[in-house]
């Protein structure tokens, strides 16, 4: 016996959900995220160079 998937429930959920948070997030909660998510990979990028050159000088401090 075939079963007929019926997923408008599904979508319907789906979509009343998004549309129900995109209503209520505001454009300076938007440039906030964007904002902070830059500067966090900034600082992580820094970081990960900073590591780098501590390791590079850990490295050639114990080949002398």
């Amino acid at each position: 016996m075939p079963h007929a998937h019926d997923h408008t429930t599904a979508w319907g959920t789906l979509s009343g959900t998004v549309l129900t948070v995109l209503a209520t997030i505001d454009s300076m909660d938007i440039i906030k995220t964007v904002v902070l998510a830059i500067i966090g990979a900034s600082v992580s990028f820094c970081v990960s160079l900073f590591w780098k050159w501590v390791w590079r000088f850990l490295r050639e401090a114990k080949e002398k």
